[in-house]
């Protein structure tokens, strides 16, 4: 009976082991597997040594922990659930409350930011609280690899229950707790924390699917806290202390987000948001450097070889030391990067701030390297506490009005020295937005997500008190700077004119224009109201496109005369500008193109305008009922000109030249706009200048004769040129053109009818072929070869008395005989040129130079009989002898002759063919020879122009008959035309 107890008890024994072993199996975690277990099944039945299981539940995790510590971490964790309620929330705040998703490092290390403050305010009362570390910082490391962020800060830390009732606890912020501490002590130096809501630290959840936070407090252990959104738990750090103190959140970020690993981003993301964090941040960066590495030695030789070596090395002797050979690599290093070296220096004095320390803030958050022109540092109290730093850039940025009316984004807004917003619409107004400068408060009322401002009943404040002291920064800028200001920023300032109602009166008092006191200096509005006459009650100003117009305005005339000084006025915006002001410490402004002006009040002054009225009243009656009825308005005397006739004077609410001028000019302007239409069409006054001799020629002109056409021209003519002076556009110009050239012609007695003269078109034939000549004569003789018309052989070049291009020209080259050449190439004087028959054969060359058809040389008595040879009839057969081949009457020589057309071949006295040949002689003398023909040689020689003419005597004599005609003309024709009227065998023709 014992035994059976005894075995009994020993099997419970074996049972109730077993059964703990296998729960303990069970309770292991999947990734565990040892090394026994996957290779201790072999049949030589090897194992390993009883370490392995340790030493691979204590590999390393990426997350920090190693296999036993994660089992550790999950047996002993301490879960807990979000309510309902609490898991609706979350989904809201991260789906709803933020904007953007970038903002989620700006909540962590703003969260790091506040730890940091905490302990250091702690070690002003207790020495030990940074007896674990010394350091204050903030550190962000990035893991690419695990897709992990670390925000690590050496600040107060959280005990175990701050983890879960902060953390836990949406809303629940334990910046505010620590604040109501501090306010039952009587503490009021902690203004510096940021943390309001208890909500910044869930937006880790806009770009993490999971979050661990690690923290050790000097009041308690290490703890880790970690959850998914859903839940989350605590629990003990396995791995004990390894933070001195602190915090370290790791962000296992979710695959859209992985962008926020890279260095640049995280870069950008702290610039932007925490660049005036009180406390360094560093990043973990690294570098690419080019290093020198010593070259490895080569293989160890074998033994053998190193005892001959030595051997050998024995017997030389000992050599220099040589330099180790090295090499460059590129070597990648990591380090810790300081992010934020500059610092808020608004929250100085600045009596403690140096200028060199306030150019380098406007270059950081400028990105302008130039040194501002002007700076002011102030803080404002009341409704709101703020304290600003805003700058004057020195040149205008290049996109001041293409930006123009644009949300400004050179104003930052700071809460506690963290970023806002720059996307303002009312901090500044636009015509300030070239002022960069920072904003920052302890109390702005921030919405949840602190991404925008609450109530903008502060941010008008803000705006008034900006407004206000960015003017006096301004007034305060000496006088020579002022102009580099005024060069770079004047159009603003006037744009603050118009735009800005409220502080109109600060913004003239910068104005600054050119005066005809000072044309080379620009002066200011109260140095012009110094200056002004004892009785002047206006401002005088006058509008134009430059300084050298309106100088020479005819609205000034008179104004200069007497000693008055007025404004010019030569940007566009200038008289906007103006017509916004309705005065200046108690002036008024007078555009003196307008209607209003009164130089003098006195009553003489009176008298002689109505006396002048009164005279001239019938020439403005009919320069306003007749001549210029439809142009103006009125007619009268004016006050304002001295020199000029007349000027056109618009209405005290109508356009003045240079606002027309302007308006038309717009880019959005319509062709037909009916607003526009009425300014620009409104009729307005002529004013006379009764002292002017025209304007008194015309009343004479008008009281001798209304209906003078003449004197209409004229008045419509000088209200044309008054139009233009006064800066208008005049409407009808090709009419007023045409008026002008009518004036000319009276003027200079010309016939309107016959003002230019017809040219006929064979003179521009004419023209024609003398370009053609002249281009000719300045081609080389490698161009087109050209081939003479009468004899068909090439022409070589013009002879060498003859080779100017100016005989070529005035000779019409081969084929046109020029009788204003002689055989010199010389041009002949005008006696040789006469031409008393007009034949257009000058009478040296001219056998009929008296055009009586009857040769000159016969028309002398060579026999002295009394009788002209040309009237010789030997026959009486009632031919002349000289045309009679039968002068004799012979039957002998009639037998050979056919009528008396044949020539007389047996009479001493010389035929027809000598006569003729003899005058071919004499023009031969006189002619020059033109042209080297081509021969057979290829040398050339000079032309005969009437060689071919000897051919005569053995051709035909019915193409004889009229060859002394022919030859009469031989000298204007071209050889062309003589060949073709020589040859031509029709009669009729010849």
């Amino acid at each position: 009976m014992l035994k059976q107890f005894t075995f009994l008890g020993v099997l419970w024994i074996v049972l109730w082991s077993a059964c703990i072993s296998a729960a303990a199996a069970s309770d292991e975690t999947p990734e565990a597997v040892s090394v026994e277990e996957s290779i201790g099944k072999s049949q030589d039945g090897s194992r390993t040594d009883d370490e392995v299981v340790k030493r691979e539940e204590e590999a390393i995790k990426l997350d920090g922990l190693n296999v036993a510590q994660m089992k550790e971490l999950r047996d002993k964790a301490e879960k807990h659930a979000f309510q309902a309620e609490v898991n609706r929330m979350m989904k809201l705040i991260v789906n709803s409350l933020y904007k953007n998703k970038e903002i989620f490092l700006r909540e962590l290390i703003s969260n790091a930011s506040d730890a940091l403050d905490k302990i250091r305010f702690l070690a002003v009362t207790d020495q030990n609280a940074l007896a674990a570390t010394e350091e204050l910082s903030i550190k962000i490391k990035a893991d690419k690899e695990n897709h992990i962020l670390h925000i690590t800060d050496t600040g107060i830390g959280m005990t175990k229950s701050d983890l879960v009732n902060n953390l836990g606890t949406i809303a629940k912020s334990g910046t505010s707790e620590f604040l109501k501490k501090l306010d039952t002590s009587g503490s009021t130096e902690m203004s510096d924390l940021i943390g309001q809501f208890g909500v910044g630290f869930y937006s880790t959840f806009l770009v993490a699917d999971k979050v661990m936070v690690t923290s050790k407090h000097n009041d308690d252990d290490q703890y880790i806290w970690e959850s998914d959104s859903d839940s989350f738990q605590v629990s003990k750090d396995p791995r004990g202390t390894t933070l001195a103190r602190g915090t370290t959140i790791s962000l296992h970020l979710k695959e859209e987000a992985h962008d926020y690993l890279e260095e640049n981003t995280l870069k950008d993301l702290i610039k932007k948001y925490s660049q005036f964090i009180n406390f360094n941040i560093y990043l973990w960066t690294s570098k690419t450097e080019k290093v020198e590495e010593p070259v490895e030695d080569e293989e160890e030789k074998p033994a053998e070889e190193k005892e001959e070596d030595e051997e050998e090395e024995g017997k030389v002797e000992e050599e220099k030391e040589e330099k180790p050979k090295t090499k460059t690599v590129e070597k990648t290093t990591w380090d810790w990067e300081l992010l934020n070296s500059v610092k808020p220096i608004w929250t100085r004095k600045p009596n403690e701030i140096t200028d060199d320390e306030y150019n380098a803030f406007y270059k950081s958050i400028s990105s302008d390297f130039t040194p501002p022109m002007a700076k002011i540092h102030f803080t404002a109290e009341g409704e709101v506490t703020f304290k600003s730093i805003l700058y004057v850039p020195k040149v205008s940025p290049s996109d001041t009005f293409n930006n123009y009316g644009k949300k400004a984004d050179r104003i930052k807004m700071y809460v506690r020295r963290v970023f806002i917003t720059d996307d303002f619409e009312d901090m500044m107004p636009k015509y300030l937005n070239f002022v960069s400068g920072v904003v920052d408060s302890d109390d702005l009322p921030l919405n949840v997500s602190r991404e925008t401002l609450q109530q903008h009943k502060l941010l008008k404040v803000i705006k008034k008190k900006l407004v206000r002291k960015t003017l006096d920064m301004i007034k305060k800028i000496d006088k020579e700077e002022f102009a580099s200001f005024w060069k770079e920023y004047s159009t603003n300032i006037k744009l603050g004119v118009i735009e800005d109602p409220s502080n109109r009166t600060r913004l003239a008092k910068l104005l600054r224009f050119y005066s005809s006191n000072s044309e080379t200096e620009q002066t200011s509005l109260a140095e012009y109201v110094e200056r002004m006459k004892e009785k002047q009650t206006a401002i005088y100003f006058v509008a134009g496109t430059s300084q050298k117009e309106v100088k020479n305005s005819p609205f000034v005339e008179r104004l200069l005369k007497k000693g008055y000084e007025v404004l010019y006025l030569i940007e566009p915006v200038d008289e906007y500008c103006i017509q916004a002001l309705p005065e200046f410490e108690g002036k008024k402004f007078q555009n003196v193109a307008k209607e209003g002006l009164s130089l003098s009040d006195s009553e003489n002054a009176k008298e002689k305008k109505e006396s002048l009225e009164k005279e001239y009243e019938p020439l403005l009656k009919w320069l306003k009922d007749d001549a210029l009825s439809n142009q103006i308005e009125k007619a009268t005397v004016s006050e304002r000109l001295s020199s000029s006739p007349c000027a056109l004077i618009a209405s005290q609410y109508g356009w003045s030249g240079n606002m027309e001028r302007i308006m038309r000019a717009q880019a959005y302007a319509k062709a037909k706009d009916s607003s526009q239409d009425y300014f620009a069409n409104q009729k307005r006054t002529l004013e006379i200048n009764p002292r002017h001799k025209l304007i008194k020629m015309l009343k004479e002109k008008v009281e001798s004769n209304k209906d003078d056409p003449t004197a209409k021209d004229l008045a419509v003519i000088l209200f044309e040129t008054a139009t233009m002076r006064s800066g208008y556009l005049v409407p009808d110009t090709a009419g007023f053109a045409g008026r002008v050239e009518r004036m000319l012609r009276l003027s200079l007695n010309i016939d309107g009818e016959d003002m230019v003269e017809e040219e006929p078109e064979e003179q521009e034939e004419q023209v024609e072929q003398e370009e053609k000549v002249d281009a000719d004569a300045s081609e080389t003789d490698e161009k087109e070869e050209k081939v003479c018309t009468f004899c068909k052989r090439k022409i070589l070049s013009i002879d060498a008395k003859t080779s100017s291009a100016k005989l070529k020209k005035d000779s019409g080259g081969h084929d046109k005989l020029d009788t204003d050449i002689n055989a010199d190439g010389k041009i002949l004087p005008s006696s040789r040129r006469k031409d008393t028959d007009g034949d257009g054969i000058p009478d040296y060359l001219d056998d009929d130079a008296n055009g009586n058809n009857i040769p000159d040389k016969l028309e002398v008595d060579s026999d002295g009989n009394g009788i002209l040879d040309y009237k010789e009839d030997t026959d009486g057969d009632g031919i002349p002898d000289y045309l009679d081949c039968d002068a004799n009457d012979s039957e002998e020589e009639a037998s050979t002759c056919e009528g008396d057309t044949c020539e007389d071949k047996t009479d001493d006295e010389p035929g027809l063919i000598s006569q003729l040949m003899s005058v071919v002689e004499e023009l031969k003398s006189k002619m020059p020879p033109l042209i080297v023909l081509e021969e057979d040689d290829g040398k050339g020689k000079e032309a005969d122009m009437f060689a071919d003419v000897k051919e005569i005597e053995q051709q035909d004599h019915e193409q004889k008959i009229d060859l002394l005609t022919v030859l009469e003309h031989a000298s204007t024709h071209t050889y062309k035309q003589f060949m073709d009227y020589f040859t031509t065998s029709d009669e009729k023709d010849r």
